[in-house]
């Protein structure tokens, strides 16, 4: 595919993917609004800009792999994957029906060229330092990206992988944290308060790096670090907003897991237009 650093042609493509995402949504009657728009932005650099892979030969060895532990925020990685080219852009809106490619959470039994099943929270950035460790054995060069969602670091699994990823030194390793401070019972400092975040990390051994996760540029700058910081992993704490894009889904609880009615979807495509 062919790939750009062009910040407006990347935000041209941020906008499509949007688009997508309130279609699928809106047409499902169910899914997660919220959390796939925070993503855009990171989501459409990485594809379009960072990460080395190939549509036309998705499992080729030397591949860049991402792993999208918040797995319910499925929309934004189908949007993104359709547009490159891996799946049929014409059915993204038979999200979650039976039979679909797009099921609710990705799953490889239908999208072969996913490099996981997720959506069992907690267990990407395992997923993710388990490969990054078998590319180091087998001494390739290939780096492996892991989206969390803020809610998903609350489980003591991914405490467990930071630690393991620190005292491994596996530095082809880049785990995004996507901080929209909502998840899916209300305000994360709420339910259970993450703050001080970035310390966190760094006492567990990481590189972190935090940044406006909707500034193509400044994401485009996070990950060019990453691959320059050898000896750790690095984590990107990425500032977002749940529902970005949308006027009346932008830091709304209810548009966590809750899609829009035909209404909110005429609604936001004219915002998005």
């Amino acid at each position: 595919m062919q790939k750009t650093s062009n910040v407006q042609e990347l935000a041209g493509v941020a906008k499509q993917i949007r688009r997508h995402i309130v279609e699928m949504t809106g047409a499902a009657k169910s899914g997660h609004p919220g959390g796939s728009l925070s993503a855009v932005e990171i989501v459409t650099v990485l594809y379009w800009d960072v990460m080395n892979h190939d549509p036309a030969n998705p499992k080729m060895a030397d591949r860049d792999r991402f792993i999208l532990s918040k797995g319910h925020a499925a929309p934004v990685l189908y949007a993104a994957m359709a547009e490159c080219g891996y799946t049929p852009v014409e059915t993204l809106t038979t999200l979650r029906q039976l039979g679909s490619i797009y099921q609710g959470h990705p799953d490889v039994r239908y999208i072969p060229s996913l490099e996981a099943s997720t959506g069992s929270l907690g267990q990407g950035l395992s997923l993710a330092l388990g490969i990054g460790c078998g590319l180091k054995l087998d001494g390739a060069t290939s780096r492996v990206y892991v989206m969390l969602g803020d809610g998903e670091i609350q489980e003591g699994q991914i405490w467990e992988a930071a630690m393991f990823g620190a005292f491994h030194k596996v530095d082809n390793v880049c785990a995004i944290v996507d901080y929209n401070k909502i998840q899916l019972d209300g305000f994360v400092k709420d339910i259970m308060d993450l703050e001080p975040l970035a310390d966190k990390w760094r006492a567990f051994g990481w590189h972190v790096i935090e940044l406006d996760g909707h500034s193509i540029e400044a994401v485009q700058k996070a990950f060019a670090e990453a691959a320059a910081t050898k000896g750790k992993p690095t984590v990107l704490l990425a500032n977002t907003v749940k529902g970005k894009g949308v006027s009346f889904m932008e830091n709304n609880p209810k548009f966590h897991g809750v899609p829009p009615t035909k209404e909110e979807v005429e609604l936001a495509l004219k915002e998005l237009a």
